[in-house]
C-alpha cells in the first residue's frame, strides 16, 4: 500500500507534469515543422539529403513515427500519462482541499486564533453586542456565517477552490477530444473545377454528402496578386436535398460535423479551338521547372501528333504562352484571341481555375470546445481567493479575538480585519 502511494505521489508530482507538458510541446513543434502523412519516399527524398536539425534523416523520421506525430504511439502515451497525472492530482490533492474549504472549522480558544496568519484582538465591554455587529457587517459584505455558542466562523470565495479541479477536468477532456479526433478524424484535400464534385462516405461506407463546386472566383489586387478565393458549393444530402453555401479563406463552412475550408487555388484546364474543331477543354498540370505557379500541357498541331507545342499559363486571366518544341516562345494569347501557330489557327476560349478545398471531419471537436469552456470557467474561479475568518470572545478578560487566513491575497485580508475592529470602536 505504501509503494502504491509513493507511485501515485510520483505520478502526480508537479515536476512530472511540467516535464510531460514540455515533451508534448516539443512533439507538437516537431509535428508542425515536419510534414505529416506523406509517403515514405517523400521523407527519404527530403530528409536523407537535408536532415532535420542536422541529425534526423528519413529513416529516423519513419522509425520514431514523426511522419504522423499526433497519432503515434508515444505521443498518445504522453497524453494518457498527463491525463492520468492530472486525474490523480485532482483526487489526491484538489478534492481534499475543496472538502476542507467547505467544512466548517470551529476554533474555541484564543490560542487557536493567535496561530492564524492574521490575528487581532480588541477589548469590549459588551461582547454580545460586538459579536452581533461583526456578524451583521460580515453578512453585508457577502460572507457566509456560522455561529456556535457565541463563536462566529465566516468564509468567502469557497468556489475558488473548485477552479483547479475544473482546469484539470478541462485539460483531461481536451486530451480525450484531441486523441479521439486524431484517431477517428478524416481529412480530404481536393482541387475541384466548377461542375465537379466529391462524394463522401458515411461510417457504413455508404454514399453520404456530396460537395459540388458551382463557382470559383479569385480576387486579385491591382498588381495581379491573389488576395482572396471564394467558392460557391452545393451541399447535396443522400436524399437529394441541397443547400448552396459560400466559403472563402478564413470563412469555412461547418455542416453536420464537417468543416470545409477554402485552402488554395490552381488551374485545371485550358479551353481551346484548333481551326474549326469543337471547343476542346484540355487538362493542364503544374510545371515546377518553369516556376512555382506555372501550369501547362503539350498539344500536337498536326493530326498525326507531330510538331507539338507547349502551352503554359500562370493565372486564370492569362495570357497563354505558346512555345516551340525547342523552348522558343512563339506567341502569347489572351482569352478569346486567336493566332496562327505553325500554320494552324489556335484560339484560346478560356482558362478554367480550380478551387483547393480542404475537408475535415473531427469527431473530437465537441469535446475540445467543451474543454475550453470548462478551462475558462475554472481559470476564472481560480482567481477568486478563499478567505476565512473566526471570531470568539473571552468573558474573563472582556476580549474579542479575530483571526483569518486566505489562500491568496493575504495582504487584502489583513486590511479587512482592522476595518472590523474600527467598526467596533465606533
Amino acid at each position: 500500500m505504501k509503494k502504491i502511494s509513493q507511485v501515485l505521489n510520483w505520478l502526480s508530482s508537479l515536476k512530472i507534469a511540467i516535464l510531460l507538458l514540455l515533451l508534448i510541446a516539443i512533439s507538437c513543434a516537431a509535428g508542425t515543422l515536419i510534414p505529416q502523412q506523406e509517403s515514405d519516399q517523400f521523407y527519404y527524398d527530403n530528409f536523407n539529403k537535408y536532415p532535420f536539425l542536422g541529425i534526423i534523416n528519413g529513416n529516423i523520421v519513419l522509425l520514431f513515427e514523426l511522419d504522423h506525430v499526433y497519432t503515434s504511439f508515444w505521443f498518445l502515451f504522453l497524453l494518457i500519462w498527463l491525463g492520468l497525472a492530472l486525474a490523480v492530482c485532482s483526487f489526491r490533492r484538489q478534492l481534499p482541499i475543496l472538502k476542507s474549504a467547505w467544512k466548517w472549522i470551529d476554533y474555541k480558544s484564543p490560542r487557536q486564533i493567535a496561530k492564524l496568519s492574521i490575528a487581532q484582538s480588541i477589548e469590549t465591554n459588551n461582547y454580545s453586542e460586538s459579536l452581533e455587529k461583526i456578524k451583521i457587517n460580515l453578512k453585508k459584505q457577502g460572507w457566509n456565517i456560522k455561529e456556535t455558542d457565541g463563536r462566529i466562523a465566516a468564509r468567502q470565495g469557497v468556489a475558488g477552490r473548485l477552479g483547479p479541479i475544473l482546469i484539470h477536468l478541462g485539460m483531461i477532456l481536451l486530451m480525450i477530444g484531441a486523441t479521439y479526433g486524431s484517431l477517428n478524424g478524416k481529412t480530404i484535400e481536393k482541387f475541384l473545377a466548377p461542375g465537379r464534385s466529391i462524394d463522401l462516405l458515411n461510417n457504413n461506407e455508404e454514399k453520404g454528402l456530396t460537395i459540388e463546386l458551382q463557382k470559383f472566383q479569385i480576387e486579385r489586387d491591382p498588381q495581379g496578386r491573389a488576395e482572396q478565393y471564394r467558392s460557391i458549393v452545393n451541399v447535396i444530402e443522400p436524399n437529394g436535398d441541397n443547400q448552396f453555401k459560400e466559403i472563402s479563406v478564413n470563412y469555412p463552412l461547418r455542416y453536420k460535423g464537417l468543416t470545409l475550408y477554402q485552402a488554395d487555388w490552381s488551374l485545371a484546364a485550358i479551353t481551346i479551338q484548333i481551326e474549326k474543331s469543337p471547343k476542346l477543354q484540355i487538362p493542364i498540370e503544374p510545371i515546377p521547372e518553369l516556376g512555382e505557379q506555372v501550369w501547362g500541357t503539350i498539344i500536337p498541331t498536326k493530326k498525326d501528333g507531330k510538331d507539338p507545342i507547349l502551352v503554359t499559363v500562370d493565372s486564370e486571366i492569362g495570357p497563354v504562352s505558346i512555345y516551340n518544341s525547342d523552348g522558343t516562345l512563339i506567341t502569347k494569347l489572351s482569352t478569346n484571341k486567336e493566332a496562327k501557330v505553325k500554320d494552324t489557327l489556335i484560339k484560346i476560349i478560356n482558362i478554367v481555375p480550380s478551387s483547393g478545398l480542404l475537408l475535415k471531419h473531427d469527431p473530437g471537436v465537441p469535446f475540445v470546445y467543451t474543454s475550453f469552456a470548462i478551462i475558462l470557467i475554472g481559470g476564472s474561479l481560480s482567481i477568486i481567493s478563499t478567505k476565512k475568518i473566526w471570531v470568539l470572545h473571552e468573558k474573563e478578560k472582556s476580549m474579542i479575538y479575530i483571526g483569518g487566513l486566505s489562500n491568496r491575497n493575504l495582504s487584502g485580508l489583513s486590511k479587512e480585519l482592522p476595518k472590523f475592529i474600527r467598526f467596533l470602536e465606533n
